[in-house]
Parts: C-alpha cells; sequence; structure tokens
C-alpha cells in the first residue's frame, strides 16, 4: 500500500512538473505544446493551426481542425474580421481520468481581412480535418489584361512645290 502511495505521489509530482514545463514552453515559444497532458487539469485548450495563401483568384486559408465534426465548427465574417471558432472535445471513453497527446477545449481565431477581397462569396469546406476557406478578389482586384489598341498612323504631310519633282528612293 505504501508503495502505491509513492507512486501516485510521484506521478502527481511528474505530471506536475511537466505540466510547468509545458507552460514555460508555451509562454516562450507563444504557442501550447503537444505534449501528453491529464485530462483531469483542463487548463489548456486547443488552438487550430491556420495557414494563408494568394493567388490570383483571391485568399486562401486553411485551419488544421482534426478531429472537429462539422456541426462544431463555426465561420463568420464580423467588421471585415474572419472568425472560426468551435470545440474540439474528448470522446466519451477519454472523459473522467486518463492522459492524452492531444488539447481539447473551444477554440477562437480571428484574422482581419484586406478590402480587396469579395465576402459574399467566401466559400468553406471540412474534408479529412482541414477547414478548407477560400475568398475570393473582389472583380475590380483581379488582374486583367488589358488590350492595347493600335494608334493612328500620322503621314507627315509634304507639300509640293511647283517645279519640283519629289524624291523616290530605290533600292
Amino acid at each position: 500500500m505504501n508503495s502505491s502511495l509513492i507512486a501516485g505521489d510521484a506521478r502527481q509530482t511528474l505530471d506536475h512538473f511537466r505540466r510547468s514545463i509545458d507552460q514555460l514552453f508555451e509562454n516562450f515559444y507563444g504557442f501550447p505544446g503537444e505534449s501528453g497532458r491529464s485530462l483531469q487539469s483542463g487548463q489548456m485548450s486547443f488552438t487550430p493551426l491556420i495557414e494563408s495563401a494568394w493567388d490570383d483568384s483571391g485568399l486562401h486559408l486553411r485551419a488544421i481542425v482534426p478531429g472537429i465534426p462539422q456541426q462544431d465548427l463555426k465561420v463568420s465574417v464580423q467588421n471585415n474580421q474572419l472568425i472560426v471558432e468551435g470545440e474540439r472535445k474528448p470522446p466519451e471513453t477519454f472523459k473522467g481520468k486518463g492522459n492524452t497527446q492531444l488539447t481539447y477545449g473551444k477554440f477562437y481565431a480571428e484574422m482581419s481581412l484586406p478590402n480587396n477581397v469579395n465576402v459574399d462569396k467566401l466559400t468553406c469546406k471540412l474534408q479529412d480535418g482541414i477547414l478548407d476557406i477560400r475568398i475570393p478578389l473582389s472583380e475590380q482586384m483581379k488582374p486583367r489584361q488589358i488590350q492595347i489598341q493600335p494608334g493612328q498612323t500620322h503621314q507627315p504631310t509634304q507639300t509640293q512645290q511647283p517645279g519640283h519633282a519629289q524624291k523616290s528612293i530605290s533600292s
């Protein structure tokens, strides 16, 4: 019985030490580590990674949201801000005691949008844990080819004086 009490204290001490180190890295690097956490601690919450890219058609965003069903995600636009929010919930079998390498909880991510996108045509697709958000450029901002019109050719006007013949150059 004493050995299990000591093992429990050691486990609790090590778990506290690990949480302290995780907190240290989170504070230093500005993002939470994904190391194992006790489900009872509830200190950390899930934060999805978001990447963005531009091309000639518009802005493309990808939010990495593994294990989050569509009904637990919400995407909205408010005051030129794109908002992605939701919750990653632990599986029912993990509730209570356990240890996990993943973080769970509610999240909220906000991103300022440039003025040159058409938020009325924003589309979202969720597949394999990746939320794909596409926001097309407004028509005024899309690159377009400008056709060059031929200009009028200006021929110098020559006036002939009487008695002078125009010289022609022949090769």
